[in-house]
């Protein structure tokens, strides 16, 4: 039973500390692009402010009530997210698969945000 017990704790405290490094993650990417890092633990609010950073519409927040789009927006949002911060393709699927990983590449890494451009928004 100790040993159940244990490794309760144990599981925990490891998804705690992921949780902890998304968060310190996504405060200095929004930094990074000019935003206010509270923003990211904002329900509803990050999203929108995601949207900003990517170039998109704040209309686009409907469509992440809807199932299915909702996965078919958020992988679109990052990999504008990938882009506006000079990566490609293939490190927004990394985000996308291992956000643990990848997000703070991304944030503590030497990438730049860049304004999305016309193309992008599109």
């Amino acid at each position: 039973m100790q040993a159940l017990a244990a490794a309760s704790i144990f599981v925990m405290l490891i998804y705690l500390a992921i949780i902890v490094l998304m968060i310190a993650s996504l405060w200095k990417i929004f930094t990074k692009a000019g935003k206010p890092g509270w923003a990211c633990i904002v329900p509803i609010y990050n999203i929108i402010v995601m949207l900003e950073m990517v170039g998109k519409p704040t209309w686009w927040v409907i469509l992440y009530l809807i199932p299915f789009v909702n996965i078919v927006v958020a992988i679109i949002i990052n990999i504008q997210l990938a882009k506006v911060f000079g990566k490609d393709t293939g490190f927004a699927i990394g985000m996308i698969l291992l956000p643990f990983i990848f997000f703070p590449m991304l944030a503590f890494g030497n990438a730049q945000y860049t304004k999305p451009s016309a193309e992008l928004s599109a």
